[in-house]
């Protein structure tokens, strides 16, 4: 049974200059939750009950966010604001979060292999906080139910523009079933010209524990960094790759026009803003 699952959040978080400069992007709200309340939630949701944050220096507000505060509880409790205190309260109940600082970018592979003494060589997941999904079961779920079947690691599959693979790591390979793939080959940011298909990862991984011995003997690849598509390409001739091209709402909040765009729709189902966010657009269109 897989418990644990690895946040990488320790990137700079460029594109969202100069706000990011004090905040973590991980941080930045999507109506009334900051991003990664969303990713960890659906890992919950999913039976994961142990977060790992592969953090870095200036990203201690993370862990802040899911610790306590008991100044500011007392301060809610003492002015009857239980509503709100049972907010704060929450993400702090939401799972048992714990950190291990990645002291150097030297891409996602190597921040998953940070995380091996939290991990051990045990199977677990791999959720990036810029890729936040609405879907019931939650996308990590119907991954791992996909393992569960399959042994091997597990990637989430989303068909996009072919003028867009090099900007993802792309998979091809035969569909073995209904919306799952058999990866026979698994390239990182290959140009249009170049890409084996136009089936890109979508930050969703479910890995084994020796994933970690092939991270360990990876070379550095595109970019000069170790690259997880790399060491996970190496389960491939074994058999031992799937994609799932899960079902659910996909939005990329790692750029402030995808950020914005998942703000609309997150508030448009939220029950106390969808009523006035619908007005506001309406009121836009006119």
């Amino acid at each position: 049974m897989i418990t644990k699952a690895v946040l990488p959040v320790a990137g700079l978080g460029t594109r969202f200059l100069p706000v990011t400069k004090v905040v973590p992007k991980e941080l930045l709200p999507l109506v009334d939750r900051p991003c990664i309340a969303y990713v960890i939630a659906e890992a919950v949701a999913a039976g994961i009950g142990d977060i790992v944050l592969v953090t870095s220096r200036g990203k201690s507000a993370i862990e802040d966010y899911f610790d306590s505060a008991p100044a500011l509880e007392a301060s809610l409790e003492a002015s009857g604001k239980k509503e709100l205190l049972r907010e704060v309260q929450a993400a702090t109940r939401l799972a048992k979060v714990i950190s291990i600082r990645q002291h150097a970018p030297k891409g996602l592979g190597h921040a998953v292999l940070t995380a091996f003494p939290a991990v051990g060589m045990q199977d677990f997941v791999v959720i990036l906080p810029d890729d936040i999904v609405d879907a019931d079961p939650p996308a990590i779920g119907q991954l791992m139910a996909a393992q569960a079947e399959t042994g091997g690691a597990v990637v989430a599959l989303k068909e996009i523009q072919r003028e867009r693979t090099d900007r993802y790591g792309i998979c091809a390979g035969p569909w073995v079933q209904n919306g799952r793939m058999r990866v026979d080959e698994m390239v990182e940011k290959p140009s249009p010209a170049n890409a084996p298909s136009n089936f890109s990862i979508v930050g969703r991984y479910v890995l084994p524990g020796r994933i970690f011995s092939l991270l360990e003997n990876t070379p550095v690849g595109r970019g000069g960094e170790l690259q997880l598509t790399d060491a996970i390409a190496q389960l491939c001739g074994e058999g031992a790759v799937h994609g799932v091209r899960f079902t659910g709402v996909h939005h990329d909040t790692g750029n402030p026009l995808g950020l914005l765009e998942a703000s609309i729709y997150y508030a448009l189902k939220h029950p106390e803003f969808a009523e006035g966010t619908r007005a506001m657009l309406q009121g836009w269109a006119k």
